[in-house]
C-alpha cells in the first residue's frame, strides 16, 4: 500500500511522536503570517488571475477560470432549436411556474431560505440542478460555530472571525453572523439535528483553527450531512415544491431592472422552462469544480459558480472574488480519494502536521490560509514533502489522537474519517495520513446588504455565493453557520418583500446588453456559461 519512501518516513514520525505530544508549538506573529501568505498562498500567485474587461467589476482581478465564465456567451444564445434569444423571450408571457419566491439551489442555504419563506406565508419553489441536498453542505464535516457557552460571547466570536478574515469582513454581515449564531444552533437542535452531547445533555464543543474559545458544535464528523438531513426533511414535510435535475441558465428581470424569475433547463431533456417569481434567492454554492490553478477540490460535483455568473450578468457586483480557501488538509494519498476533505476536527483533537523527517513544522490550529501556505512552503521550498502519484504531501499524525485522549476516540469522534481511509486498508488509528491543500471554499461572492439583497432589486443571495461575510479567509465552522443565518435571513426578507412587489414586463434585455458590452470590450470567445457541470473526459475542455 505505501511506497518505500512513505514507510521510511512513517518510522521517523513514529520515533518522534512521544516527544511531540504536549509540545508547545509556537504560533506565528502577524508579520510572519503576512509574509508567508504573500509568498506561498495561491491567492497571491499573480499569473493565476485575469483582470475583468466587462460587467460591474470591470478592472478587478479574478481567477482565470472564473473570468472565462463571467465573460462568456449566454447559453440562451447557444441552445439547439432556438435561432436566438428572442425565441426564449417569447415564452416569458406564459411561464411554466409562477411563484412568490424562487430559490435556486438545494443545499443548506436554499433549504433554510425555503423554510423561512414558507413560514412567512409565501408560495415557494426550489429549483436545483442535481437533487435536493447535493451540495457542499452535505460534505461539511467538522461542525458549526456559535458562541452559546458561559465563557464565550458573540463579541469574542466576532473578534476571532474578524482576525481570521484579515479585518476585511463586512462589519454588518459579520455582526449578523455571530449575534444570530446561538439562535440558529438552537433552531437546528429543535428541528432535530443530533449534535454531540454529554451525559447531561449539554452540547460538546471543541476548538477550531483561529478560535479562542471552544464553540464548535458537531455531529461526529458528518455535521453537514446531519444538518442537511434535517433541513431536507423539513422542506419535504412542508410540501415545498422541488424541481430537481433542472438548472437556472439565466435570470429574468422585469422592465424596471428587478429580478422576476429565471430561465430553467432540464438537464436530461434540455427542455427550456420559465419560472416567474416576485423575488429570487440565489443559493447555488461554491466554485471548487473549476479547479482554480489546477488544485484538486473537496467540493461536490455541481460546484461551478453558476450563481455568480447569473447575478453578474444581471448587474450584481461581486466582492472579494479573487480570494479562495484552500483547505490545508485534503487527501494526498491514496489517489482514489485525492482532494477529499480531511476535517479540521482531526487537528482539533490533537493530530499534528509533520514533515517527512518526523518534525512538526507549525501549530496545527493556525487559520486555514496560514496552514495551507505553511504546507505548500514545507513541500516546495523546504523539500520536506513525501512523493505521491498525484504530487506530494505531508503527514497528519492521526495516531496521536488516541495517545492523547485514549483508545476509541477516533471511532467515537471522527468515524467518517476512519471509514473513508479504511476502504483503502489504511487504519488512521495506527498510521498517519498524507495530506495537501485542496480547493475548498469560495470566500468571495455576490455583494449583499444586511437584508440579503444584492445590487439587483428583489435578488437575494445566501450561503457560499455571498461575498464579504468572512472577509478574505473563513474560519472553520462559520460556513455551516452562515448558510443558516443568511439562508433564513434571505428567505424571511424575500417573503416579506413579496407583499410590495408588482412585477413589470418580463425581459431578457440584460443578457443582450451584457453581450454588447463584451463585444465593445473586444472579448471574443466560444465559451458559454453558466458551466452547470464539469467534464473530466480525457483530452476535452469543460463545456
Amino acid at each position: 500500500m505505501f511506497s518505500q519512501e512513505m514507510m521510511d518516513s512513517i518510522k521517523k514520525v513514529e520515533a518522534t511522536r512521544q516527544s511531540r505530544i504536549g509540545a508547545d508549538l509556537r504560533r506565528m506573529t502577524a508579520e510572519e503570517k503576512e509574509k508567508l501568505l504573500r509568498e506561498y498562498h495561491p491567492d497571491f500567485v499573480d499569473d493565476g488571475f485575469t483582470v475583468l474587461e466587462a460587467g460591474p467589476n470591470k478592472g478587478d482581478k479574478v481567477p482565470h477560470e472564473l473570468a472565462d465564465l463571467l465573460q462568456a456567451n449566454s447559453r440562451l444564445m447557444s441552445l439547439e432549436g432556438y435561432e436566438d434569444i428572442d425565441a426564449v423571450e417569447a415564452e416569458l408571457v406564459e411561464p411554466d411556474y409562477d411563484v412568490d419566491v424562487l430559490i435556486i439551489g438545494g443545499g443548506g442555504a436554499g433549504a433554510s431560505a425555503a423554510i423561512e419563506a414558507d413560514e412567512g406565508g409565501a408560495n415557494v419553489m426550489i429549483v436545483t440542478k442535481l437533487r435536493m441536498g447535493d451540495a457542499n453542505t452535505m460534505m461539511a464535516e467538522g461542525g458549526i460555530q456559535a458562541a452559546d457557552k458561559e465563557n464565550d460571547s458573540p463579541a469574542q466570536h466576532y473578534l476571532d472571525a474578524l482576525g481570521g478574515g484579515h479585518y476585511t469582513n463586512k462589519p454588518e454581515l459579520l455582526y449578523k453572523l455571530v449575534t444570530e449564531g446561538p439562535d440558529c444552533v438552537k433552531w437546528l437542535n429543535d428541528l432535530g439535528v443530533m449534535f454531540d452531547k454529554d451525559a447531561q445533555g449539554n452540547m460538546v464543543t471543541t476548538h477550531g483553527g483561529g478560535t479562542s474559545r471552544k464553540r464548535m458544535h458537531a455531529a461526529k464528523d458528518y455535521s453537514g450531512a446531519e444538518i442537511m438531513r434535517v433541513l431536507r426533511d423539513e422542506v419535504i414535510n412542508r410540501d415545498i415544491p422541488i424541481v430537481d435535475f433542472t438548472a437556472a441558465v439565466e435570470l429574468i428581470l422585469d422592465d424596471q431592472g428587478r429580478a422576476a424569475g429565471a430561465v430553467l433547463m432540464n438537464l436530461e431533456t434540455k427542455e427550456i422552462l420559465i419560472a416567474r417569481a416576485k423575488t429570487v434567492v440565489i443559493a447555488t454554492g461554491g466554485a471548487g469544480r473549476l479547479h482554480y490553478q489546477g488544485f484538486p477540490t473537496s467540493n461536490h460535483y455541481g460546484a461551478t459558480a453558476d450563481g455568480l455568473i447569473l447575478a453578474y450578468r444581471a448587474g450584481a457586483a461581486l466582492l472579494y472574488a479573487d480570494t479562495l480557501q484552500y483547505h490545508p488538509t485534503g487527501v494526498a494519498y491514496p489517489s482514489q480519494i485525492f482532494g477529499a476533505l480531511v476535517t479540521e476536527k482531526v487537528r482539533s483533537l490533537g493530530a499534528q502536521l509533520v514533515n517527512k523527517e518526523g518534525e512538526a513544522f507549525m501549530n496545527p490550529l493556525e487559520t486555514r490560509d496560514v496552514s495551507a501556505a505553511s504546507i505548500i512552503r514545507e513541500c516546495r521550498t523546504h523539500k520536506m514533502g513525501i512523493s505521491t502519484a498525484e504530487g506530494e504531501g505531508v503527514w497528519l499524525d492521526t495516531p496521536m489522537i488516541e495517545q492523547i485522549h485514549g483508545e476509541g476516540t477516533i471511532e467515537a469522534r471522527i468515524p467518517g474519517m476512519l471509514r473513508m481511509f479504511s476502504k483503502y486498508d489504511i487504519d488512521i488509528r495506527q498510521v498517519p495520513i498524507l495530506i495537501y491543500p485542496t480547493l475548498h471554499y469560495q470566500n468571495g461572492g455576490i455583494r449583499i446588504t444586511e437584508n440579503g439583497m444584492s445590487d439587483v432589486e428583489n435578488l437575494f443571495v445566501a450561503g457560499e455565493a455571498v461575498g464579504g461575510i468572512h472577509g478574505r479567509n473563513r474560519l472553520m465552522g462559520n460556513s455551516l453557520l452562515d448558510i443558516i443565518v443568511f439562508g433564513r435571513n434571505a428567505g424571511r426578507n424575500a417573503s416579506a418583500k413579496v407583499k410590495e412587489v408588482k412585477s413589470g414586463k418580463l425581459t431578457l434585455d440584460h443578457v443582450r446588453k451584457y453581450s454588447e458590452e463584451m463585444v465593445s470590450a473586444g472579448i471574443n470567445t466560444d465559451r458559454v456559461s453558466p458551466l452547470l457541470l464539469p467534464t473530466y473526459t480525457h483530452g476535452r475542455e469543460n463545456d
